[in-house]
């Protein structure tokens, strides 16, 4: 009788899922199937085809925008800009500070908080290889 560890080291799961069903596909190896390469899981989880999915996400891909053509926002600026939540806004903010593509400055205009969000270097270039990437697919759609 196999072990629980044979079991489980003979099924490998990816949590992928479909953005048509919401659905996760599981991916079933036989007991003797080496492991793919790091590389090799690289490459499968990440096509050239893919969107960078960070920045795809309609709020990030806003937060990124507005910041690309202002110098900083406030808080309550982006807010009313893109017409979200403060909820909403502090957590597609926060995806895009850990993934060091904003930074977010936090000050005090007296004794009222103030919160300001500017783009990063690696944050701009980030969306100039999102814009060239969504271009090239509108002109192979196009052609």
């Amino acid at each position: 009788m196999k072990s629980v560890a044979s079991r489980q080291s003979s099924v490998v799961s990816h949590s992928r899922q479909s953005s048509v069903t919401g659905q996760s596909s599981v991916t079933v190896r036989s007991p003797g199937a080496r492991a793919p390469s790091a590389e090799q899981a690289k490459l499968a989880k990440k096509s050239p085809l893919e969107l960078d999915r960070l920045i795809h996400e309609r709020l990030r891909l806003g937060i990124i925008s507005a910041l690309a053509v202002n110098d900083r926002l406030t808080f309550n600026d982006l807010k009313r800009l893109l017409r979200t939540t403060d909820g909403n806004l502090s957590v597609h903010a926060r995806k895009l500070e850990e993934a060091q593509y904003i930074v977010c400055t936090k000050t005090f205009d007296g004794r009222v908080p103030r919160t300001e969000f500017s783009l990063t270097a690696s944050g701009r270039r980030a969306l100039e290889k999102y814009l060239a990437h969504m271009e090239a697919i509108i002109k192979a759609v196009r052609d």
